[in-house]
């Protein structure tokens, strides 16, 4: 089925090897209990870098777009637990996408995801319907099961106690392509092919304009973890 709900808070960032194990525990037993006790947040889920890298993969999908400025949801990003004051600061180079889901086609929750971030300079339309189109037919192919475009907006919140604790700003997402699959192979030449067909104009990969690669660690709904 396609992402639940209609947002979604995308992060990717670097945890040094050392603290993998720490920060898996306390992402599973504490962080994802504690953000899945926040009404709109309807599952959690973390990938890792499938190729024994130091990134990280976390995807939330929420109720809706107003959830991210909801007040208890700052509430928790202004009172960290002591835990996760102390692993804050490991989460280096984060880029949060607080998005809404603009395309969502089969499911979500699988051994690979690859991602991609670009932005787009001018008019959306094209690229947005020439992507929705292509997604819907990629997410029936053999060896990937879900295709999903975010975008990215800013919600309206100060400056939070976590993000202060991480000491450099996030980077934004803008838009988002999370494509979803069990065949490692068939899903790492496939993506490359996902914008051969879209409208050129305007499109701009971000980061290192690369899609990255990762595998499921961990994924939870609220009843998993109450």
């Amino acid at each position: 089925m396609p992402l639940l709900g209609k947002a979604a808070l995308a992060m990717w960032w670097n945890m040094a090897s050392e603290l993998r194990s720490e920060f898996e525990d306390w992402h599973t037993h504490e962080h994802f209990p504690e953000r899945l006790a926040i009404p709109g947040f309807l599952r959690g889920s973390r990938w890792t870098d499938a190729g024994n890298g130091q990134g990280v993969f976390v995807l939330y999908e929420l109720e809706d777009f107003s959830v991210l400025s909801s007040p208890a949801y700052v509430a928790r990003l202004n009172a960290p637990t002591r835990w996760s004051a102390a692993m804050m600061p490991h989460h280096r180079e984060m880029v949060r996408a607080q998005s809404h889901v603009v395309a969502s086609c089969g499911g979500v929750i699988t051994r690979y995801v690859s991602t991609l971030r670009f932005s787009i300079e001018g008019t959306a339309e094209a690229l947005v319907a020439s992507l929705s189109r292509q997604l819907e037919g990629l997410s029936a192919e053999p060896g990937i099961v879900g295709a999903h475009l975010l975008r990215h907006e800013t919600p309206g919140i100060e400056t939070t106690t976590e993000q202060r604790i991480r000491g450099t700003p996030d980077k934004p997402g803008d838009w988002v392509l999370v494509i979803c699959g069990y065949a490692r192979d068939i899903l790492q030449n496939r993506v490359d092919n996902v914008l051969a067909d879209a409208p050129s104009s305007g499109f701009e990969a971000v980061g290192d304009g690369r899609w990255h690669l990762y595998t499921l660690s961990c994924s939870a709904i609220r009843s998993d973890v109450a």
